[in-house]
């Protein structure tokens, strides 16, 4: 994966984002998502007894897994979320099963442009009833004409 030049800046959208330095393809592979590997208890764990407040460094890789970019993260963590994004994540499973060497990465789902900021969608799905609180909780700030106005997704 050749080296795509992004940085980390203040966001319009939220925070920290990551911003293209570099004209980027679709389809190319931009970062691979980094962080501590954990198992959903371990995960559950740390944070379960802290009070959500819609910022999040955990991405699920897999049914055992998830990747704490709070410990070990790199750049990815600081890409946002969209409601219109120009990546998604892709998820790499290790071709002998071992679930512990899955990988995620983020690639352009469109052409980007330099000084443009990288998003994805992050495809939140809780268990718990989506109450307006909630939906408060876990708000969408991304401005896109089809913003539905929180990162929450439909359940499946």
């Amino acid at each position: 994966m050749p080296k795509k030049k992004i940085v980390a800046r203040l966001s319009s959208i939220h925070g920290n984002g990551v911003f293209a330095d570099e004209p980027i393809r679709k389809g190319e592979r931009i970062v691979r998502y980094k962080g501590t590997l954990r198992t959903h208890k371990e995960v559950d764990r740390m944070y379960g007894d802290q009070d959500e407040n819609g910022h999040t460094f955990l991405f699920t890789l897999n049914d055992e897994y998830v990747i704490d970019a709070n410990e070990g993260g790199n750049v990815a963590r600081w890409i946002n979320h969209s409601c219109d994004p120009n990546c998604e994540s892709v998820t790499e499973e290790n071709d002998k099963g071992k679930s512990h060497k899955d990988k995620v990465f983020i690639e352009a789902i469109r052409d980007i442009k330099p000084g443009e900021e990288l998003t994805y969608n992050y495809g939140i799905v809780l268990e718990e009833r989506y109450t307006p609180k909630l939906k408060k909780l876990w708000e969408c700030r991304c401005g896109s004409k089809n913003c539905t106005g929180t990162m929450l997704q439909p359940k499946r």
